[in-house]
């Protein structure tokens, strides 16, 4: 899940960030609206954290514009402006939800983890696929009953495959969903996290092509992928 993160407060940004990260998010951050707005045009985001008062471009009519530009997103206003008034106006402009500092970490997490069902109103809250399950709450992930160790890159690949079940997802996808804006892949990065987590499956019992290559294409998940008795 890749996140836009938009505030001028660089501790509260650094904080947040890393606290997103340690969840298995993909984070990027714009310290101002209009940079807000570059960023939405080139990355298709999951959900957006959007501060109120901004330079260059506030958050209230970021916010219309993007609705009014038809981008659909899940938008968390996050602002110390606590007024019914402000609040109204944030949800009035096309935000989803209004959450004032200083909040709980644990509080804003669940409300993110809302948002973002809500935004894919499908999916369930548990991804399972044959014997494998991975739970976005507690981003635990099981095969077979045993409990699988992944890096963070690791962890939002695997998720990544579940969200889109048989589709094939190719390098340039994978790239945009994993890697943030500030974090650029070296060559071959996918092919070498595909072999990682390909092995560590294997070591608690799937088949060696659990993710299987599309060549010429890309990845995905392998249907009927019960290892042969």
């Amino acid at each position: 899940m890749r996140l836009l993160l938009v505030d001028d407060d660089q501790h509260t940004t650094e904080l947040l960030e890393e606290v997103l990260t340690d969840q298995h998010y993909v984070v990027d951050v714009a310290a101002d609206g209009q940079e807000a707005w570059d960023f939405v045009k080139s990355f298709n985001y999951d959900l957006l954290l959007l501060d109120v008062t901004l330079p260059k471009l506030d958050g209230i009519n970021l916010c219309h514009q993007l609705r009014s530009q038809k981008y659909q997103m899940p938008i968390l206003m996050l602002t110390a402006r606590d007024s019914t008034q402000d609040q109204v106006a944030g949800l009035d402009a096309g935000a989803d939800d209004y959450v004032s500092k200083p909040y709980k970490l644990q509080a804003l997490l669940a409300r993110i983890r809302a948002l973002l069902r809500r935004g894919n109103p499908s999916l369930p809250p548990v991804l399972e696929w044959e014997k494998l399950c991975l739970d976005p709450n507690t981003c635990e992930v099981i095969y077979a009953g045993k409990l699988l160790k992944l890096t963070p890159k690791e962890y939002r690949l695997l998720e990544l495959f579940l969200r889109h079940g048989c589709r094939v997802l190719s390098r340039s996808e994978i790239i945009d969903n994993l890697w943030s804006f500030e974090d650029p892949p070296e060559e071959d990065a996918v092919k070498a996290l595909i072999k990682r987590l390909r092995q560590k499956l294997k070591g608690v019992g799937a088949v060696h092509d659990f993710i299987e290559t599309v060549y010429g294409l890309g990845y995905r998940l392998k249907q009927n992928s019960q290892p042969e008795l």
